[in-house]
């Protein structure tokens, strides 16, 4: 099985709702980050994918993770990020997050925040590099990727 075949039957064990987020999110992402590695970590509480310059999680600019009923989009260097219309939550501090929904995937203020993620690290990505996609770890023990009913 491929890397993007594994990563699709991931995504799979999500609602077809969370699934489509989740898809629609790393196509927005993907398109304003050309030549990133795709970092892959099946955890117990989430499935994440980081967006980084290359195979190193700590360089990572951003995340989505896909929860059993949302996406989120973590940005790094979250509370330093210009954020007018007080989109960021959480209260880490490095990272900030974005509950993502159909209409905010494809939001200027969602795409000017990841913009300015990518231009506030040290390490930026080559866009003229070839995407790669890495599975990193793959957890033994997940909670449901589904709601209970």
């Amino acid at each position: 099985m491929t890397p993007q075949q594994t990563l699709d039957a991931m995504i799979d064990r999500f609602t077809p709702a969370v699934a489509a987020d989740a898809r629609a999110a790393l196509a927005m992402v993907a398109a304003r980050l050309p030549g990133a590695t795709r970092l892959v970590y099946d955890n117990y509480n989430a499935l994440a994918i980081a967006f980084a310059p290359g195979d190193r999680s700590s360089q990572a600019i951003c995340s989505v993770a896909l929860y059993p009923r949302w996406v989120s989009l973590f940005l790094v260097n979250g509370p330093a990020l210009p954020d007018p219309h007080a989109l960021l939550a959480g209260g880490g501090g490095t990272m900030r997050h974005i509950r993502l929904n159909p209409a905010l995937i494809e939001d200027a203020r969602v795409a000017a925040l990841l913009d300015a993620a990518a231009a506030s690290v040290a390490v930026p990505i080559d866009p003229a590099a070839a995407p790669r996609l890495l599975i990193k770890s793959v957890s033994a023990k997940q909670r449901a990727r589904r709601p209970a009913a």
